[in-house]
This record gives C-alpha cells, structure tokens and sequence, in this order.
C-alpha cells in the first residue's frame, strides 16, 4: 500500500494545552476509511471486500463529479465522430451503476448514506456521524451492517 506520511496535531482543550506541548500524530493519507477499520480489526476482511467492490463500481460507473476538462470530447469545428457523442457512456460504465445501485438498495433504506460517505466519498466515521446527525459510535455499527448486506449482493464468501 502507498504511504503518504503528514504529521496532525491532535485537537485540545486550551487549558490541556497550556500545560503540555501539543501533541500530534502520523496520518497515512492514502489510506482509506474502511483500509483504517480493516487495520484496527475493526472491519472484517468480507466487509472490506464489499466496500472495496462498492467502490470500485462507483469509480467505474464515473459517478463521481467530474471536475477537470474533457480531452476526449471532439472539438467543434471538426464535427461529431460517427459513434461517439460527448458524455456517452460505455457499457462497462452503465453496468458498474447498476451494480452500484443495487448494491446500494440491498443494503436497505437509510443504510446508503453511511455507505457512500465512508466508502465512496472518502470521509471518516466520526465526520459521516456528524454530517447525518447520528450520535457518537452509531456510524460504525451502521457501517457494519450495511457492508455485511454489500457483502451479500456481490456474493462474498471469505
């Protein structure tokens, strides 16, 4: 696995603060929500399997935004290439989001988001909780059981 080593101070209190120096920890940024959980024994090694497919379908379907220039759309002045329409998608692309999709809804209702913050968009558990409201430490378990129904879709059996 890549290594992007940065060291993060830790956030403290103010008084906590003043009395000792501040401390901080080493954060490996190319390592992922779920690749965390998995290396703390959080995650099982089927769990990570399904959110690493969920994933997967999810960069393959292009679902993200785009936000960098097109280079493959043809230019205006040389007219449409026969075939090729910008925009069009593959067909690997429309059945990566159909698996997306229904690996999103056999995880059940309400389960999705959880799903796509922690595996898809990259976010931590605790920033997930925060932005869906939930309380403290409900994400994981929520995030388990969602990954144990993924897990299910793409019939994953370790």
């Amino acid at each position: 696995m890549k290594q992007i080593l940065v060291e993060r101070g830790l956030p403290q209190d103010e008084q906590s603060a003043r009395a000792r120096k501040v401390r901080s920890v080493r954060v490996n940024l190319a390592e992922s929500p779920l690749g965390w959980l998995r290396a703390r024994g959080l995650v099982s090694e089927r769990q990570l399997a399904a959110g690493e497919a969920l994933r997967r379908d999810y960069e393959r379907g292009a679902l993200p935004q785009r936000i960098v220039m097109r280079w493959d759309a043809p230019s205006p002045e040389k007219g449409r290439r026969a075939g090729h329409s910008p925009g069009a998608s593959t067909l690997a692309q429309i059945d990566a989001r159909e698996r997306f999709h229904q690996a999103i809804a056999a995880a059940g209702p309400g389960l999705g988001d959880i799903l796509w913050r922690v595996v898809c968009a990259g976010e931590s558990v605790p920033v997930a909780e925060e932005a869906l409201g939930w309380p403290t430490r409900a994400g994981r378990l929520v995030l388990l059981l969602a990954l144990d129904r993924v897990a299910d879709y793409y019939r994953i059996n370790i």
